[in-house]
């Protein structure tokens, strides 16, 4: 299967302190859909407890020395809110969740939600999902951070059968239910599509192979991605799925100058080489002031460079 590869880049939808407005949020995606990028990819927290080094500790499901952009206090907007919002405001970009933590939702909640979107928007939703780092969301919302894994694969079950059947049922030690009946479902063809974050380890290859569209790397295997990907591949096909068609995030920084300005040829050197690799969704941070008049021609040089390097 071909995959062609896109662009994307990561919205800053939080801040360490209340900026009074969000609007600059909105200049800047109609910038992005104006100047033909792909994609924007939105955070998620629904509270913060205040252990906040937890991020920086794989064990926890955190990134190693990783550290928490804001302090507890920290300002997140909700991400499907958001998108729901942002969608309407323009006509190509699609947008993606960096990651959602789908198991703090009830899952029938979140199918509806993201179904609306999806049908409002004409199709232009991605899901992407993990587990996150932070015990003290799963305490907030009455779930066992233990049990996290587990929630997100019933989770991720549960959305996909009431997108995908008219009379819908579910018999599990979580949930049952039979002859339920929700619309409208997803416009997009199998339903919205599911991006699993994770490292290469049983459980998260398990939940990539039956759920995913796509793998979002972490850890080592971001680190080293093309290494990650032929781990990941190996272990897809092992639970009997071919990973052909599984598309993969890689992140790509954006080098600058000596004056701060990017440099978009440097930044784009090593994407073909990736894209060889199975990489098929760069993601990057465009550091751009909030009020940057010429947003939407930075974007547009950025893009092009990047179709360029195909």
């Amino acid at each position: 299967m071909t995959i062609t590869p896109k662009i994307s880049m990561t919205l800053i939808t939080f801040s360490a302190d209340d900026p009074g407005n969000w609007d600059h949020l909105v200049a800047r995606v109609k910038a992005a859909d104006a100047a033909g990028l792909d994609r924007m990819a939105l955070s998620d927290h629904v509270a913060f407890g205040e252990n906040l080094d937890a991020y920086g500790d794989p064990k926890a499901g955190g990134t190693a020395g990783g550290k928490q952009p804001t302090g507890p206090d920290g300002h997140w907007l909700e991400p499907l809110t958001t998108i729901a919002h942002l969608s309407a405001l323009t006509t190509n970009l699609r947008f993606t969740t960096n990651i959602l933590l789908a198991a703090l939702r009830r899952p029938a909640v979140l199918a509806k939600m993201a179904s609306t979107i999806d049908v409002l928007s004409k199709g232009r939703l991605d899901i992407g999902v993990g587990v996150g780092w932070q015990a003290a969301e799963y305490e907030a919302t009455g779930l066992d951070f233990a049990d996290r894994g587990a929630q997100l694969d019933h989770t991720l079950e549960v959305i996909q059968t009431l997108w995908r059947d008219e009379r819908a049922s579910m018999s599990s030690d979580r949930l049952s239910f039979d002859g339920i009946h929700q619309m409208p479902k997803p416009v997009q063809s199998g339903g919205i599509p599911i991006w699993v974050s994770g490292t290469v380890n049983a459980r998260s290859m398990r939940r990539l192979a039956r759920f995913g569209q796509g793998w979002i790397p972490w850890g080592p295997d971001a680190a080293d991605l093309p290494a990650g990907i032929a781990k990941m591949r190996a272990a897809v096909e092992a639970e009997g799925r071919d990973p052909s068609d599984i598309e993969v995030v890689a992140n790509l920084p954006i080098a600058a100058d000596d004056n701060g300005v990017a440099d978009f040829a440097t930044s784009m050197a090593g994407v073909g080489a990736l894209a060889a690799a199975g990489a098929s969704d760069f993601r990057c941070m465009l550091r751009l002031a909030p009020d940057a008049p010429d947003a939407e021609e930075r974007i547009a040089e950025m893009v092009t460079a990047f179709r360029a390097s195909l």
